[in-house]
């Protein structure tokens, strides 16, 4: 376990102005947003370009990863006008890339899949021209809530495995590694046009030669884009960190993904699943000539 932050993960306190103007934005519309529920230090450089993670769902997660700051417990029941918020919302940001992520919701016959299905084609009907990103659960592998979301369209549907296998019991103990690298090829496979993504918090206690071998995984099992950040503890009840990575480290694993193939990876101490969405979309929309 180590305590003391380096200076790399020192960041700018927000302003606040800026974060009560998305509160309140976000608030009259009883929306939630990861980037709260879930404490992401680039809250304040978000929230000031009025950019943001939708969370639909509800706040509450039927899961208790030990990684993570969302609430679990008993979620409460679905707001089948919450699609609609999202999407007037996204339109009053201006917002050209919307990006969707959830609870997981183990409670759900679905999974959750029918409010991602609304809220993408909610999207697609009330902004127009929108690039749609989603961040989804793994259905307790269930294939016909993850076709669901296929065929809704998305643009990029992101998955992450979040840790090596080794640690799973540890970190999240309700999913499964396989399972995981399993949804990633089926939206592969049946998602055509569809980019799909996958991320890691790295500090847990993982070897180099762990993280490649997860690297190598996601790329054969048809994974496009990855992201690599810092695990930062976000209370006492939380797993504790067990290494700060440095940015050269970080830098290094950058290089070797794209050696891999990937067709972006974003690599760096503060990089979250979300951050920076919208370029790296713009990006592989450049690089693959996808008019958009």
């Amino acid at each position: 376990m180590t305590d003391e932050r380096p200076e790399w993960l020192t960041i700018p306190a927000p302003e606040r102005d800026e974060l009560d103007r998305m509160q309140k934005i976000l608030g009259s519309a009883q929306l939630h947003t990861v980037c709260e529920g879930a404490d992401c230090p680039n809250i304040g450089e978000c929230f000031a370009k009025k950019t943001c993670t939708f969370m639909i769902l509800g706040d509450v997660c039927t899961r208790n990863c030990r990684f993570c700051a969302v609430p679990h417990g008993r979620p409460q029941p679905v707001n089948l006008e919450e699609a609609d918020a999202v999407a007037l919302t996204a339109s009053q940001l201006g917002l050209r890339h919307v990006v969707i992520t959830s609870v997981t919701r183990d409670d759900l016959p679905d999974g959750g899949a029918g409010q991602f299905v609304a809220t993408i084609r909610t999207l697609h009907q009330m902004v127009p021209g929108s690039s749609v990103e989603v961040l989804i659960p793994d259905f307790q592998g269930s294939k016909e809530s993850l076709m669901e979301v296929i065929e809704a369209g998305p643009d990029i549907i992101n998955h992450n495995v979040e840790t090596v296998p080794r640690l799973y019991s540890l970190a999240r103990p309700q999913a499964h590694y396989e399972r995981s690298l399993e949804l990633i090829a089926r939206v592969h496979q049946y998602g055509q046009g569809i980019i799909t993504k996958s991320g890691l918090m790295l500090g847990l206690g993982e070897t180099r030669e762990e993280l490649i071998k997860v690297m190598q995984d996601l790329h054969r099992y048809g994974c496009d884009v990855l992201t690599l950040g810092q695990y930062l503890q976000p209370s006492e009840q939380h797993l504790p960190v067990k290494e700060y990575i440095s940015p050269q480290q970080f830098n290094e694993l950058e290089s070797i993904g794209k050696e891999m193939g990937f067709l972006e990876v974003n690599a760096g101490p503060l990089v979250r699943s979300s951050y920076n969405a919208a370029g790296t979309f713009a990006k592989i929309c450049s690089s693959l000539k996808i008019e958009r």
